[in-house]
């Protein structure tokens, strides 16, 4: 189902590209109004980010060349609003014909612009040609989902799958699945992802988490809030002392969005990694 106050906006429509800057373009969306049905209110119980790539990235430079780059966008998980993918694609389009004096003045532009609209501080980086050579790929770490040999009759998410091996100590454990499937809440086209589940606890159930993230197969949410979902219905119903939900999502429109989620109090950010289906 559509989310009703995305009705009366250009998103999800045939648009025509602007191809000269345009900040408003971006469409924010604030992340309260998804994280109440989940029950979401005063202090997060995560931290994290929402790590975008953008593969498309193209402006003139002051000669009118054409110059092209890489760049990674991270969100903080805590700031009022996402950013709508495809108005995020415009307004990154909105560039292709655009002179800036320099690479620096791009940046400077995409933290501001992106700052302004979630809320937040922005982290920019731009990867030029030169250094594409050095890029790699990578898969997510951890023990494969995939391989069980389980019977599905629900696509929809449903939390009562989620159960523990009560009697067995505690463990810390990565588990992996590249059967997630959502669908966007605007558009209804499909979204692709592998997900790492990453916890400290009483061992999971596996069939049953393989179940529950297979049930989001006909699910309308954007990713963000899909990996929220996950996270918190892991929480409630497995209780683990720490847990992290790490989602890296196909590309579409030159975009990839990778939220992440977790209580674990050290460590950086993941690694972003390009997988095979990315």
């Amino acid at each position: 189902m559509t989310d009703a106050s995305l009705i009366n906006t250009v998103l999800g429509k045939p648009t025509c590209y602007q191809v000269e800057y345009n900040p408003g373009l971006l469409f924010p969306i604030p992340r309260q109004n998804k994280r109440d049905e989940i029950g979401l209110t005063g202090t997060l119980p995560f931290m994290g980010a929402d790590i975008w790539n953008g593969y498309e990235l193209s402006w003139l430079n002051m000669r009118g060349k054409p110059q092209v780059a890489i760049a990674t966008f991270i969100v903080p998980a805590d700031s009022p609003n996402i950013v709508e993918s495809k108005s995020f694609k415009l307004y990154l389009n909105s560039y292709n014909q655009t002179r800036l004096q320099s690479h620096e003045e791009l940046l400077t532009r995409l933290r501001a612009d992106l700052s302004a609209a979630t809320g937040a501080p922005v982290q920019v980086r731009l990867i030029l040609p030169e250094a594409f050579a050095s890029l790699s790929m990578g898969e997510l770490e951890g023990e494969l989902l995939d391989r069980l040999d389980i019977e599905v009759d629900s696509y929809t998410p449903n939390s009562a799958l989620l159960t523990v091996q009560a009697d067995a100590d505690p463990i810390e454990q990565k588990l992996v699945s590249h059967l997630l499937k959502s669908n966007c809440l605007v558009t209804g086209q499909p979204d692709w992802a592998s997900v790492q589940i990453h916890y400290v606890g009483t061992p999971i159930e596996p069939a049953g988490l393989l179940r529950y993230l297979i049930g989001f197969r006909n699910h309308n949410e954007f990713h963000e809030q899909c990996v929220e979902r996950i996270f918190v219905d892991i929480q409630r119903m497995c209780k683990p002392i720490k847990l992290s939900v790490y989602a890296r999502y196909t590309r579409r429109g030159g975009l990839d969005i990778n939220p992440w989620r977790t209580n674990f109090s050290t460590g950086g950010l993941p690694p972003n990694l390009r997988h095979a289906r990315q």
